[in-house]
């Protein structure tokens, strides 16, 4: 009966198609599918939220993005005094759940309509971004905190909210406890919570995309070594976004150093929430994630391919042999020779300086030490974090607040590569490829 009431009250009676699911539950008589709806609330993180999209107080909708969100601005108020001089940025990437009617774009807009009505500014981008966009929109106009609607890898079924700091990272504690804590005090939606119509003339909304997508490229190119790419190169690539955000932006990242563009699958190219041609739209899946891109390139001579996940934050790579198959490498593999190409394009621009003290490399405990055999043998520094992007990226930040020099920091995911410039002058990444492949121990 407690369940019952919970599904009726008149927060969740807002959404036509969530409240028919539980009608019909309720008629059934499904009291252990109302319990997992309704028996536990979902828990806030340091990678924010990520669950299924339904009803109830366990999953992502309507209701539970909103009050996510006034507990996030409850507590950005409290902690970052120029908030309603700076705003917030909010990304979303394609996913959509048409039985509840959640989608990634909905779940943005909402959460940029709790912001607005309390003053704050947001820029809310007017299209699918990859996820890198957001923290370097972060650091890039210096606002307070960044929103990535997106579930990343997960099924279709599933969505996240992932919440960044005025760094440019992922939170750590104890923000994460506050932001549950503020959350936890503001269940009851804010008036002209559910009016996300009214922030399309509201002075305070803001759409980075134009900019954001034209800085990114230029930074990119400042920080990529591109002195020491061959442009002549007559490589042939393929390059997968999985159904996902990553198509357009992989081609504007090949355009920015005038190479030429990659072979795009096409049965994989364009957005698509359904992931029909994939089990899982996860790189790290390895070769069966990448059975079409090995198709393509055999036709095109291509000799390699890269694969994003759907929100576009992860690669994975595979390179043909000359024996005829492919080869997936490992995020530890790629990491290593990423990490090396970076130092010896640092290297090669500071022959006649002394600047090696002050240069950084880092990875997550779970990833392999590769590069602290490096920095041992040329005389950087390298430090190992614990596990999670959040942590390279925090130390990343505190090391460039203090005048070093960060070239790289990567993390193997089962093998995949977190590619996000968070708006420093290095790179945090997280690497995928095949999985249970043995940690590389020099380079070839």
């Amino acid at each position: 009966s407690v369940l019952v009431l919970e599904a009726f009250s008149a927060a969740w009676l807002r959404n036509p198609k969530t409240l028919e699911i539980v009608q019909q539950l309720i008629a059934k008589g499904s009291t252990e599918e109302l319990l997992k709806c309704f028996g536990s609330r979902m828990e806030f993180g340091t990678a924010g939220l990520r669950a299924a999209m339904g009803p109830g107080t366990s999953q992502m909708n309507d209701l539970t993005i909103i009050q996510t969100s006034q507990g996030f601005c409850r507590y950005l108020e409290k902690n970052i005094s120029d908030l309603k001089n700076r705003g917030v940025v909010i990304g979303y990437d394609a996913r959509a759940h048409p039985s509840t009617g959640g989608s990634s774009k909905r779940f943005a807009r909402l959460t940029a309509t709790a912001f607005i009505t309390q003053g704050v500014p947001v820029y809310l981008f007017s299209q699918i971004t990859p996820t890198p966009f957001v923290p370097y929109t972060v650091t890039h106009l210096k606002l307070a905190a960044g929103i990535m609607v997106t579930a990343s890898h997960n099924p279709k079924q599933d969505n996240g909210y992932k919440v960044y700091w005025e760094n440019g990272s992922q939170i750590i504690g104890p923000h994460d406890r506050g932001i549950a804590d503020a959350i936890n005090g503001n269940l009851e939606p804010w008036p002209q919570a559910w009016e996300e119509s009214l922030i399309d003339p509201s002075p305070l909304l803001h759409d980075p995309f134009t900019t954001v997508n034209k800085d990114y490229f230029k930074d990119i190119q400042r920080h990529c070594c591109h002195r020491d790419i061959n442009k002549e190169t007559k490589l042939k690539f393929v390059h997968t976004s999985v159904h996902g955000v990553g198509h357009e932006f992989v081609q504007s990242a090949f355009k920015a150093f005038d190479f030429s563009l990659p072979f795009a699958v096409p049965e994989q190219k364009d957005p698509d929430p359904e992931f029909p041609t994939v089990k899982y739209p996860n790189p790290e899946e390895g070769k069966g994630v990448l059975t079409l891109s090995f198709a393509l390139a055999d036709k095109k001579g291509a000799r390699v391919i890269l694969a994003n996940d759907p929100d576009a934050d992860r690669l994975a790579v595979a390179e043909k042999q000359g024996s005829g198959e492919w080869k997936v490498f490992s995020g530890n593999e790629f990491g290593a020779l990423l990490g090396w190409w970076l130092f010896t394009c640092w290297k090669n621009q500071n022959q006649t300086t002394n600047a090696i003290k002050d240069v950084y490399m880092l990875s997550s405990t779970v990833s392999s030490k590769i590069l602290q055999a490096i920095a041992l043998k040329e005389g950087f520094h390298f430090e190992e974090t614990l596990t999670g992007f959040k942590w390279m990226g925090n130390r990343a930040k505190e090391l460039i607040d203090q005048g070093k020099k960060v070239l790289f920091a990567f993390e193997e995911a089962i093998g995949n590569i977190h590619s996000i410039l968070a708006g420093y002058p290095c790179f945090t990444m997280k690497l995928c490829g095949e999985k249970n492949l043995p940690l590389p121990t020099s380079i070839h």
